[in-house]
């Protein structure tokens, strides 16, 4: 899994329990996504409305539980972005 799936989580990780919720990554991406691309972490296509930023997690939550964990946020990630 790439580093960069590895910043971009930590970033998403507001409160720094080691899972994403929906509403922490729809926050974080609203709060921090300019800067995110700034850094080159995630491409300007990756930030989107607050729709989008749900539709992000909706996509990484592949079993449905409503939490991301880092491994299934990486392996969604890396496919996304192509890291």
């Amino acid at each position: 899994m790439s580093d960069k799936a590895r910043i971009l989580f930590d970033a998403l990780d507001l409160d720094h329990d080691g899972t994403l919720t929906r509403m922490e990554v729809m926050r974080a991406l609203r709060e921090k996504g300019p800067t995110l691309v700034a850094r080159g972490v995630i491409p300007p296509w990756g930030v989107g409305d607050v729709d989008a930023s749900a539709a992000l997690f909706d996509a990484a939550d592949q079993n449905g539980d409503c939490v991301l964990t880092f491994e299934e946020f990486a392996t969604w990630a890396d496919r996304r972005f192509g890291w």
